[in-house]
Parts: C-alpha cells; structure tokens; sequence
C-alpha cells in the first residue's frame, strides 16, 4: 500500500525540493518532484485563463457550453487534474478519456484548435520554459485523447465511421 507524505512530514524529515511530495510503498520511501517548476496558484490562473478564452471562441465554446453548467467547478477539476499531472498532489480522481468520449460532441479535429488556445494562453500566463513544458505534457495527453476518439470514430481496418 502506497502513503503519501507532503515535504517534511512522515518518516523521516529529511529536506524536500518545493513541492515534491514523499511517496511510500511497502518499507520505501522515494520523492516525486514536480514535473517543472511551477506553482498551484500559477497553474490555476492558467486554467482560468484557458477557459476564459474557450468561453470565447467560435468553435470551441459552444461545444464546452453543452457540458458545462459550473465553470468554477469545472475549471477546479481540471485545476486538480494538471496539479495531479504536474506536482503529484493526486487530489483527481477522474478519467479525462471517458469525460471526453462521453461527451458525444468531441471530433478529432478540435484537439489541434483546443492545444493552439492552450498554447496561447501558456505563452502568455506563464515564462517560457514554463509554457514549454507544460506544452510538451499538454500535447502528449492531446495525442491520447485524440486516439481515444478517432478510435471511436473509426470501423476496423482504419475505415472512418461516417455515421
């Protein structure tokens, strides 16, 4: 069984890098760091912003609109996912594949649209090696997803589904 300690708590006391959290498993202890420097404040300004601008745009915020009857709630889930993803806070507890195969209205196509705004927004909200890392993990995830849906959207042998 895993125990999760924050820095300077459990066993052994010894000093942490900002935000790396200790993480047991049976009689060991190792410490996760963050995957780039960067703080729970600065990641929710910039889902914030993000959604903000989704909210905004022509493509992208009708579809999200569909969905979302909460923004606050909704940008604090995603909050804790990217803390989850980037500082290991392990505070999410969902599944992004099946909220997006679920929604029903999620193609393909917009995962570019939403990773450009995304990127946009790291640009602005964020340093640059910041931006960049965050990106780089944004965009992997993306490829994810967007497998998980062309999946969907397609028969066997790579055929599109066209209904």
């Amino acid at each position: 069984m895993a125990r999760l300690y924050a820095a300077g708590a459990g066993p052994s006391r010894g000093a942490l890098a900002r935000g790396t959290r200790r993480v047991q498993i049976g009689g060991m202890t190792s410490a996760l760091p963050p995957r780039f420097d960067i703080t729970r404040p600065e990641i929710e300004r910039v889902v914030t912003a993000f959604y903000a601008a989704v909210r905004r745009h022509p493509g992208l915020g009708p579809v999200f609109a569909i969905h979302i009857a909460d923004w606050p709630a909704h940008e604090a889930r995603v909050t804790a996912f990217w803390a989850d993803s980037i500082l290991h806070e392990r505070g999410y507890d969902g599944s992004p594949m099946v909220a997006h195969l679920g929604a029903g209205n999620v193609r393909p196509g917009m995962f570019a649209t939403w990773l450009a705004l995304f990127d946009t927004v790291l640009a602005t909200e964020l340093r640059a090696d910041q931006a960049a890392a965050w990106s780089a993990l944004a965009h992997r995830i993306g490829r994810s997803l967007r497998a998980g849906v062309v999946e969907r959207d397609t028969l066997p042998g790579g055929v599109p589904k066209l209904r």
